[in-house]
């Protein structure tokens, strides 16, 4: 990783074309990490990078480890299913993506509300991601 690849670097390629840091955002901030470093490396770098910046900002709280880690694993299976070097391709190819409530296709709502699963990685409880089955899918 370049000193460019930084979390907080990657951050400001994403906020350049944002007001604010919403759930677009956090695609392409994952998409950016997955494409720059692969899925393992972007769950480390972002999920480091989202916990810092909510105790940062006194809300420490507002991270949430299942989540974060979720939708970085979506947003990878996408990239690697699908290469391309454009997030608006990207996006236009997953619109899926860009609806919140994706993993509630795959969590429990109580899950996720869970104190558990904020605090650490939870599997998945209601269906298994695509990449975990047998059979190949989606994440749709």
């Amino acid at each position: 990783m370049t000193s460019s690849d930084s979390f907080p670097d990657l951050m400001a390629r994403v906020m350049t074309e944002a007001a604010h840091f919403g759930h677009r955002e956090h695609v392409h901030l994952s998409w950016l990490a997955v494409h720059l470093h692969g899925t393992p490396t972007a769950i480390r770098v972002v999920s480091e990078g989202i916990r810092r910046t909510a105790r940062y900002v006194g809300a420490p709280q507002k991270y949430h480890a299942t989540v974060s880690r979720a939708w970085i694993e979506c947003v990878g299976h996408h990239v690697h299913e699908r290469p391309t070097d454009d997030f608006a391709t990207f996006l236009s190819r997953n619109p899926a993506l860009l609806d919140k409530r994706l993993l509630l296709r795959f969590y429990r709502s109580a899950t996720l509300a869970g104190e558990v699963a904020r605090r650490r990685w939870t599997r998945p409880d209601l269906a298994p991601f695509p990449w975990q089955r047998a059979a190949p899918g989606t994440c749709r």
